[in-house]
């Protein structure tokens, strides 16, 4: 099967047309119809041969991981620190090129496909929703205990002068650094695929550097690498909603069998909520983009917003607003310096405590925000259809930015102001992460209201979570099948495997190591997709230019275009 059409030929000397054909075989009969035989079935060996390592050699798994995991941390934390950096400047640069307002993904007067509400609801369910739920309270507590100012001994922790240094390190993870990373991604994809007519694949954003290389070999190898990071790094996500899944279902007396004797999940519970959770994700995928998926993220904004609205009413509001219009200041003055530091171990005590303090939060969110980036990017991608450059990349990285920050202050802010006052003696910061944000309701209200909306909080969690996973399978079968999104029977079988092999690899690194078993996992599996990415933003940057000149010039710079022109000059 070919996919996309002919490149034609132009009588211009200027510069030439862009590239509107790329080549992938697909099959075209049996049990994969419509899929690249050399992307999915090495996927599916790679997947399968990791679970089934797990599962039979846990011991010699968790020690290779281990070795791994320090190596990797240790030698590419500068890699991660600058191309994120550099991914971070990359995407404001498209948005202030002047003349990106007049350009599309997809033909000139083509309007978008959903409301810009749908559009929200849905990049930022399948983006952070299950980590805005674990983190909100997790994330400024943990800083608010220990950060590099506290570290360097500027501060005492667990004080109000801990507070606003918190949540400098909390926006600079959540912010602009995960969401400029997956706009470039969906920027790259969507840009060729809806302007170029190639397909919807991660090898397409590649395809204005490299040409029609793409087709061959490197570009199989490209897909293949993207197919397993998305099944990592969504992965992670899974493994840290189950694990506040389980402590939900514990606060609502669910039973004692829900946690383990370090009152982590037990391995009943992990296998009870993966099967409720993927078996509903499959469900929910095998109906597509359009119907479940969409509904379910419309779902998820008005179970958040009302969830938000409680801590803003009840909680430390007006406490929580402060720290927002502070720490947005805060962040934006600190972001050109934190987004380049690099702190290395110098054999002290302060430099090695920052060092470490640095790869065990910023290096692991940006490995986790580029693992996560070609399914979230490639999502994003699908939904922006008939946006402006600079739309897309504006409502990207700041509406999504600006919406993790008053949830981490209103709910955070809350947390914090609840421990300063003495309100929660200890209890909330005592309390494991995934327990943290059932902590704080159990302070806020009495045990009747508390259990109610720690039952709002389970829903939320899991319609998350869904969304989460049944995105990241239509993605990972949109990627094996070539750029293709028809939902036939064929294609559903793929659904179902893909389900069934998240849950297999979440499950066994929970058994097998808890929660960091599968951020070792995610930090390793990112590694090669972090040298596409950086390749993808240049990429990128190119194409936008390159049609700019070609717009001036009146070189077409469509699908559309392209073909009118060949015909026009046809014999």
């Amino acid at each position: 099967m070919k996919v996309g059409a002919q490149l034609s030929d132009t009588n211009s000397n200027v510069i030439d047309p862009p590239l509107v054909d790329l080549h992938i075989n697909t099959a075209d009969s049996g049990f994969y119809k419509g899929f690249s035989t050399i992307v999915t079935l090495p996927s599916k060996v790679i997947v399968t041969l990791l679970i089934l390592w797990v599962i039979f050699f846990p011991v010699r798994a968790s020690e290779a991981l281990e070795i791994a995991n320090s190596t990797i941390i240790r030698d590419f934390a500068g890699w991660y620190v600058y191309l994120v950096a550099f991914l971070m400047l990359a995407a404001f640069f498209l948005a202030i090129i002047p003349k990106t307002g007049k350009l599309r993904l997809g033909m000139p007067d083509e309007q978008p496909e959903f409301s810009r509400f749908s559009w929200f609801a849905m990049l930022f369910g399948a983006g952070i929703g299950v980590g805005m739920l674990t983190y909100s309270t997790g994330e400024p507590l943990a800083h608010f205990a220990n950060n590099p100012d506290i570290i360097r001994g500027a501060i005492e922790p667990i004080t109000m002068e801990a507070v606003r240094p918190a949540y400098i390190y909390t926006f600079l993870h959540w912010g602009f650094a995960a969401w400029a990373t997956y706009a470039l991604v969906g920027l790259s994809v969507g840009y060729v695929a809806y302007r170029r007519n190639l397909p919807l694949t991660i090898r397409s954003g590649l395809a204005p550097l490299f040409g029609k290389t793409m087709s061959g070999v490197t570009g199989h190898i490209v897909d293949i690498v993207a197919v397993v990071a998305t099944v990592l790094g969504v992965a992670v996500t899974m493994g840290f909603g189950v694990e506040q899944f389980v402590a939900g279902l514990s606060r609502l007396g669910l039973g004692d069998w829900l946690l383990g004797s370090e009152g982590s999940a037990s391995t009943l519970a992990i296998i009870f909520a993966l099967v409720l959770l993927v078996g509903t994700s499959t469900l929910s995928a095998l109906s597509g983009v359009g119907r479940g998926i969409k509904w379910l993220s419309n779902l998820n904004m008005g179970l958040s917003f009302a969830l938000l609205t409680v801590f803003i009413l009840a909680g430390s509001g007006v406490f929580g607003f402060t720290l927002l219009f502070t720490g947005i200041f805060d962040y934006l003055v600190n972001l050109p310096g934190l987004a380049v530091s690099l702190w290395t171990a110098d054999g002290t005590p302060i430099g090695d405590a920052l060092a470490q303090w640095q790869l065990d939060w910023s290096v692991f969110y940006w490995a986790w925000w580029i693992a996560f980036a070609p399914f979230v990017g490639m999502f994003i991608a699908r939904v922006s259809r008939g946006r402006t450059v600079r739309e897309y990349v504006l409502g990207v990285v700041l509406v999504p930015s600006l919406m993790c920050f008053i949830w981490m202050t209103i709910v955070g802010g809350t947390a914090i102001d609840l421990e300063l006052s003495g309100a929660a003696e200890g209890s909330i910061l005592a309390a494991g992460i995934s327990d943290q944000l059932f902590a704080t309701l159990s302070v806020m209200f009495d045990p009747g209201v508390a259990t109610m909306l720690s039952g709002l909080v389970v829903i939320l969690l899991m319609t998350y979570l869904i969304t989460s996973v049944d995105s990241a399978i239509l993605i990972v079968n949109t990627i094996n099948g070539a750029g293709h999104e028809e939902d036939d029977v064929e294609r559903r079988h793929h659904i179902i495997f893909w389900g069934c092999a998240i849950a297999l690899v979440v499950g066994s690194m929970l058994i097998l190591g808890g929660t960091g078993a599968i951020r070792v996992t995610m930090i390793i599996g990112a590694l090669p997709f972090s040298f596409v990415i950086a390749l993808m933003a240049v990429s990128i940057i190119k194409a936008v230019i390159y049609d700019l000149i070609r717009m001036k010039h009146e070189v077409p710079t469509t699908f559309e275009g392209v073909e009118a022109e060949r015909l026009a000059t046809a014999p």
